[in-house]
């Protein structure tokens, strides 16, 4: 008789406290070692890159400012998908719905630039959620009334979302004053998001994302519904026969998940562009990085707060590194998806575990 080691995969019937906690910084931290191969690879010194994205994203004033700026549309859009996975509904479309919120916000600026100020920003706040949730709500129906994979819809809706601002930018939204370029003609002044001195922090969007992270938390903790969107991630079927309407949980969820994203869209057409750009220049990939910020937030959406304002970081010192050491563009998505992976089989880990049993022949 000898024993054969085999490894065996099997679910943890309770995770413990101390590792979901430590799970997302190991997470991190292994996502870190894997990208310093990556910049050895590339034949840069992985402790002087690092130390050239931390200075150029903490290390000055301005760096914490565009820090601040990149973490807005993350804690928005990072905040409702932390919402969307909580219930197991995988949008992976909140680039989409934040673009659709920004080009609703656009066409009220444009058609009414002298309402007051008082008046048109609200309303652009609102119609940009509204633009948002309705472009979320598309893949929540297709999944609750007729199973269509979600996955698919909410990121193909992301490519309608971005030949829309296009035809738009390039077509009869484009400003006549703006010598060529895909852009919009500059927002009057009742149109912009008032900025923080000398930065670009446009500060009320800023407060209504806080604002925004503290309610969905209580709505996920505190309330009845938030309960049913628990249960409805962790066990469909006990939802199901407890009584709990699936179609009204998604419907709701997705109706927040992509309003909070329009509200993104917002805020980068009103506070820091101020007029609509193509979607490239609105958008350089928030609503799919606001996933890292959710998940490695391990989908609290007060954790999400903090996330965000790492990953914004890395965002600027990305920007740092493609100047100062010739980095290509597309290295700081290498960055992300790196990052996405690691926290991803982090959270697997904790819902799993590895065991070795040594199986008996003869």
């Amino acid at each position: 008789m000898k024993g054969i080691p085999t490894l065996e995969v099997e679910k943890r019937l309770t995770s413990p406290r101390w590792l979901q906690f430590l799970a997302p910084f190991i997470s991190l931290i292994l996502a870190l070692m894997a990208i310093g191969v990556i910049f050895q690879a590339l034949g840069v010194d992985p402790l002087f890159a690092y130390g050239k994205i931390f200075q150029g994203a903490f290390g000055s004033i301005y760096g914490l400012s565009e820090t601040v700026v990149k973490s807005i549309p993350l804690m928005l859009s990072g905040v409702g998908l932390s919402l969307a996975f909580r219930a197991r509904f995988w949008n992976i479309g909140a680039e989409g719905q934040l673009l659709v919120g920004a080009t609703c916000a656009t066409g009220l600026a444009l058609a009414y630039p002298d309402w007051p100020k008082f008046v048109l920003i609200p309303m652009m706040f609102i119609v940009g959620f509204l633009g948002g949730a309705l472009w979320g709500l598309i893949p929540a129906l297709l999944k609750a009334r007729w199973r269509v994979n979600e996955v698919i819809t909410s990121l193909m809706m992301v490519y309608i979302a971005s030949n829309l601002v296009n035809h738009l930018v390039y077509g009869p939204w484009k400003g006549p004053e703006e010598m060529g370029f895909p852009y919009t003609s500059k927002f009057s002044a009742s149109a912009q998001l008032p900025r923080l001195a000398w930065t670009r922090i446009h500060y009320p969007t800023l407060v209504l994302a806080l604002l925004l992270a503290v309610v969905i938390y209580l709505l996920i903790a505190r309330t009845k519904w938030g309960y049913e969107i628990r249960v409805t991630g962790e066990n469909p079927t006990a939802a199901r026969y407890a009584g709990m309407s699936y179609l009204k949980t998604v419907v709701l969820v997705m109706i927040l998940s992509g309003g909070l994203a329009g509200l993104a869209g917002v805020g980068e057409v009103a506070g820091i562009h101020l007029r609509l750009r193509y979607p490239g220049g609105i958008s350089p990939g928030y609503g799919f990085t606001a996933i890292i910020v959710a998940w490695l937030a391990r989908l609290n959406p007060l954790g999400a707060v903090l996330t965000s304002f790492l990953l914004g970081g890395l965002l600027v010192g990305g920007d740092a590194i493609q100047i100062s050491l010739g980095l290509p563009a597309a290295t700081i998505f290498t960055f992300n998806g790196t990052i996405l992976l690691f926290i991803l089989g982090g959270d697997l880990l904790t819902r799993y575990r590895i065991r070795i049993k040594r199986r008996t022949t003869n």
